[in-house]
This record gives C-alpha cells, sequence and structure tokens, in this order.
C-alpha cells in the first residue's frame, strides 16, 4: 500500500450568477474559460465532484478512492467509524462579486429525510472584504413561522434579517437552520459538512445570462429554519503566536488560527483525525510540502508528528473532527 503523506488537491472551480474575479486575482488560481468564478472546491467528497490529489506519488487518486483504500490511516479510526468512506468535510473559496441569494440549509436529520444526505453546518473566515461589504446572518429578534411568512409574502423579508458589516480576519459560524447570505465584495474560506443542499429563499428577482430566473425553495425552507435570534454573530478570538488559537468549535468539526512566526513542532498523539490546513497569509511549509495564501493541505491521521516552518509570517486555518 502505498505511503502516505500531506496531500494537496485540484481545484474544483464553479462558475456562478454572483461569481467574480477575485479567485484569479487575489488567489491566483487559474480558472480557464469561466466567465467568472463564484466558488472553487478545494477539498471535496460530494458526489460528482471529488478531489484529485495533484502531488507526490499519490496523484492523479480520487480522495474518494483514498478514504476506501486507508480508511483509518487516512481520517482516523473514530472519524471513519461513524462516516465510513464519505469524507466529512468540504473546503471552499468563495468570491461573492454580488449578494447570494438569501437561504437555508438543513440540518442532519431534514437532509437525511429529504435527501438521503448530511445537513450543512458551515463557517466562514473572512479572506478579503471590500470597503463596506457585509453579510446577512440569522434574524434580528426571535420570531416564529407565521411573523416570518408574513415578512416574506408582503416583500419585507429583508427587514427581519440582521445585516452586518464585515472586515477580513472575521469568522462566522452558521448552523443548520440558520437564514444567510454572503454579500456582494465578500471574499471567504468556508468549511462545512459534506453536503450541497441549498433552500434559496429570495434571490432579489435576478436572472442569469439567459433572461431565467433560478428556482427558489420557499416551501421546503419553512420547516429547516431556525427562527430564533442567533446568540452569537460573530466569533471572537485570540491570536496569540506561534499557538493554536480556537475560532470554532462544534460537533461537526473544529477550527483554529494559527500565526507562525517561528518552527513549530506538531505532536498530536491525542486527536485520531486527519487535520486540513487552509493558507490564509504568508507562506512556508507543512511537514515539508510547501503552502500559501489560498492553498490547502490534508495531513493523514498516521502522520502524528510534523513541522509547520514559516518563510517569515504564515496564517492558517486548522481544522479537524474531534468524535
Amino acid at each position: 500500500m502505498d505511503k502516505l503523506y500531506p496531500l494537496k488537491f485540484k481545484p474544483i472551480f464553479k462558475e456562478k450568477l454572483w461569481g467574480g474575479q477575485k479567485i484569479k486575482t487575489i488567489l491566483g488560481k487559474d480558472f480557464g474559460d469561466l466567465d467568472n468564478c463564484g466558488e472553487t472546491w478545494e477539498l471535496s467528497g460530494v458526489p460528482g465532484n471529488v478531489s484529485q490529489v495533484i502531488n507526490g506519488a499519490l496523484k492523479g487518486e480520487l480522495l474518494s478512492e483514498l478514504v476506501q483504500k486507508h480508511q483509518s490511516n487516512l481520517v482516523g479510526k473514530s472519524v471513519f467509524d461513524h462516516f465510513g468512506n464519505e469524507f466529512p468535510l468540504l473546503i471552499k473559496f468563495i468570491d461573492a462579486n454580488q449578494d447570494l441569494s438569501v437561504q437555508v440549509h438543513p440540518n442532519d436529520e431534514l437532509a437525511q429525510k429529504r435527501h438521503n444526505c448530511p445537513g450543512k453546518s458551515e463557517m466562514w473566515y473572512i479572506l478579503q472584504a471590500d470597503e463596506g461589504a457585509s453579510l446577512i446572518n440569522g434574524f434580528v429578534r426571535d420570531t416564529n413561522r407565521d411573523e416570518y411568512e408574513e415578512y416574506f409574502n408582503s416583500g419585507n423579508i429583508m427587514k427581519l434579517l440582521q445585516e452586518e458589516v464585515v472586515n477580513g480576519g472575521d469568522v462566522y459560524y452558521l448552523p443548520a437552520g440558520r437564514v444567510h447570505t454572503i454579500g456582494k465584495g465578500l471574499m471567504i474560506a468556508e468549511i462545512q459538512q459534506t453536503s450541497d443542499i441549498t433552500y434559496r429563499i429570495y434571490d432579489f428577482d435576478r436572472v442569469d445570462k439567459h433572461g431565467n430566473t433560478r428556482e427558489l425553495h420557499v416551501e421546503q425552507a419553512l420547516d429547516a429554519i431556525d427562527f430564533s435570534k442567533p446568540e452569537q454573530l460573530k466569533s471572537v478570538y485570540e491570536t496569540s503566536p506561534n499557538q493554536a488559537n480556537s475560532i470554532v468549535a462544534t460537533p461537526y468539526f473544529s477550527t483554529n488560527k494559527l500565526f507562525i512566526n517561528q518552527k513549530k513542532h506538531i505532536s498530536r498523539t491525542e486527536l485520531d483525525c486527519f487535520k486540513i490546513y487552509i493558507g490564509v497569509g504568508g507562506t512556508g511549509k507543512i511537514a515539508g510540502e510547501s503552502i500559501k495564501f489560498g492553498e490547502v493541505i490534508l495531513i493523514p491521521a498516521i502522520l502524528k508528528e510534523y513541522e509547520i516552518e514559516p518563510d517569515g509570517e504564515l496564517e492558517l486555518l486548522e481544522t479537524y473532527i474531534e468524535l
């Protein structure tokens, strides 16, 4: 069996009605003949969109094949016992050149019932924000289905939603059921459950280049919505250098922010899980593999000891699952 090592994957580029050019101009990724790129899926086990290795001896292999072949050596015993051959996280970069639709994602129970797949809880790390750019994150107050439908049917749904201006480095956790949208002028790194189920509630009456409106899921969304006001909007986190600063801790994944300015040894004998590193600033190496802003590396669970070496300064998101 091939030996596991830090893995990089080929991005999967997605043209979107609301997509822009920042994937190319800021992240330096060439999305070819597409008019724009709204999303690049950096690490995905979603059927039909499975990531392919681009480095080392396993180049060309699919993530799904690696999970089946290497099982707990790749993802960790507890993770494999729980998720089987499904890789449990999806990592994206998103460029919103226009507002995304107002939307909601179902939780595990509803998604399994309707779609036979996991729900979608997610987090956003703001990579770059145009001045004044904002997002929608839940309701301005506790509401209920009747009031929500009243606002929706009268065309006033936006008045019930919480808008917040954001800056680079801001972090948001959006559990399944939270009504939300990414606003125009934001580029984000998104970490989420492996699910592609979205219920669009409102799409600003937009049409595509063929004059067609996008499908809405108004009725489906009603059973998915959490009508309570969020207890916390933006995550508050420490910025201590050369240590793991927790920014999100959820039942689905945990994420730390690392500010590295000297060689750091990682020893994780206590964590039986893969780790994903997302470059959000600077350059360096992780276990001998180079990483820079806009790149993603998967560290197999079997690799328990390794070094992070910055070229001056390196900023990373570090994501894993604790079961």
